[in-house]
């Protein structure tokens, strides 16, 4: 069928969504078109192109984009992976190092900046408009912006600069940098790709919801705490269970923890605590934050402990564990997600260690909560995918136990506010009119 826009607006209610929300390949096709291809979406982090010519090639929707530091200007692009010539890819491979692309079609070559410098054969090309002086021949260019290291870019020209799309939620990203005693972060290691057999926004929805954990993580959670029962007194816990134990936590302690919402959909659980926030202290770290920061920033900056935060649609961070995972959508029902691990410039290695050791247990192909989530977001897929119930609840805690907080809204940490300020988002993308959609 062809969505209007009136029968978009009907599928999101304020306390319940229509099941084809997850269902309908024509849905997802135009949730490409008017949501990931209409706003700003993660690309990278500046370190992953940290030299001259070094490149990460991802999708924004469904447009093939490169990354790129310039090897002469060392500036960061993002230009359309796509030869103007035949319109073949000209960066095969997810990264590399190049001082220029070449088409393995035909051979046209490119710049780091995109710009075309050769062609075989030109002769070929007398009289016509193909030369290299033509600058419609160049790779073209993507919208791009970068805030504090973290590169975003928008297909769309017009519209609202990064940090206006960031809004409040932009604090997260400052906290997670914050805690480097140098001030900065650096991706390391490689990545861990899960592919999702489910609509994307089942993995986004889980994000901030508190509810499922102790239900969905139940087997894994009294497999730890019998481990821990069975430690002989005085015996210290291992890092493994630290990391795995607070997902079996009581409700009223995800209730303590928050929930906050802002514009365009963004969203973070925790605040004061979370579920890292009783992580033993790592040696040696304290000593270098204090001697860069002082007591009292550093107390400021560590007194923030969040969970998920959520810049819709495409990326999440851990800003207390220095993890992050991004959306990549691939179908209806097929979504991949990639985790990157950071370190904090000027920390003990073995802050690193645990955080990679977090995203192993918890967020990996083999991890012990991950596979949870995948089990829920298959059944949730297949149910939805059946009919019967025809709408999708999100009505917990409605228009109760909220507050401004700044220009965002906090709430009770097992509330639905963040559902329903995803799909609100959700609908204003994909009910705009053309003209909006050209400027969102």
């Amino acid at each position: 069928m062809s969505y209007s826009i009136e029968h978009i607006k009907n599928m999101v209610h304020p306390t319940k969504i229509h099941r084809t929300i997850y269902t309908d390949p024509e849905l997802y096709q135009l949730e490409m078109e008017r949501i990931f291809e209409k706003t700003w979406i993660y690309v990278g982090h500046e370190s992953q192109v940290a030299n001259p010519g070094d490149y990460l090639t991802m999708n924004i929707g469904r447009r093939p984009a490169i990354m790129v530091r310039d090897s002469k200007s060392n500036e960061i692009h993002v230009l359309h992976n796509q030869c103007t010539h035949r319109g073949a890819k000209v960066a095969g491979k997810t990264c590399g190092n190049a001082r220029a692309f070449r088409c393995c079609y035909h051979g046209w070559t490119f710049k780091t900046d995109g710009k075309i410098i050769g062609m075989p054969h030109k002769t070929g090309y007398d009289g016509t408009d193909i030369s290299v002086d033509n600058p419609d021949l160049n790779l073209k260019a993507i919208r791009s912006e970068n805030y504090r290291g973290f590169v975003f870019a928008n297909l769309c020209d017009d519209g609202p600069d990064l940090e206006g799309f960031l809004g409040d939620a932009a604090t997260s990203i400052d906290n997670m940098i914050d805690r480097s005693p140098d001030g900065e972060l650096e991706i390391a290691g490689g990545v861990l790709r899960y592919r999702h057999k489910c609509n994307w926004k089942f993995f986004v929805d889980n994000l901030n919801d508190t509810m499922h954990p102790m239900v969905t993580h139940q087997s894994v959670d009294d497999a730890c705490q019998a481990y821990m029962d069975e430690l002989p007194e005085g015996v210290t816990r291992s890092k493994e269970s630290e990391i795995i134990s607070p997902f079996g936590s009581s409700y009223k302690m995800f209730d303590d923890m928050g929930v906050s919402v802002g514009h365009n959909g963004h969203a973070y659980t925790g605040g004061k605590t979370s579920i890292h926030s009783s992580y033993s202290e790592i040696p040696g770290y304290l000593d270098a934050m204090h001697a860069n920061y002082g007591v009292e920033k550093t107390e400021e900056i560590l007194s923030i402990n969040r969970h998920n935060t959520i810049y819709y649609p495409s990326l999440t961070i851990k800003g207390a564990i220095q993890a992050i995972r991004i959306v990549r959508p691939i179908a209806v029902d097929e979504t991949e997600i990639e985790t990157w691990t950071f370190r904090l410039k000027g920390a003990p290695d073995k802050m690193l260690q645990r955080t990679m050791l977090y995203s192993r247990l918890i967020n990996s192909p083999s991890s012990m909560v991950g596979a949870d989530d995948l089990e829920a977001y298959v059944r949730l897929q297949e149910g939805l995918s059946s009919g019967g119930s025809e709408w999708v609840d999100m009505s917990r805690f409605v228009d109760r136990e909220q507050h401004k907080e700044g220009n965002m809204i906090r709430a009770i940490g097992t509330s639905d506010i963040s559902l329903r300020n995803q799909y609100q988002a959700w609908l204003e993308y994909m009910s705009a009119s053309k003209d909006e959609q050209e400027v969102a």
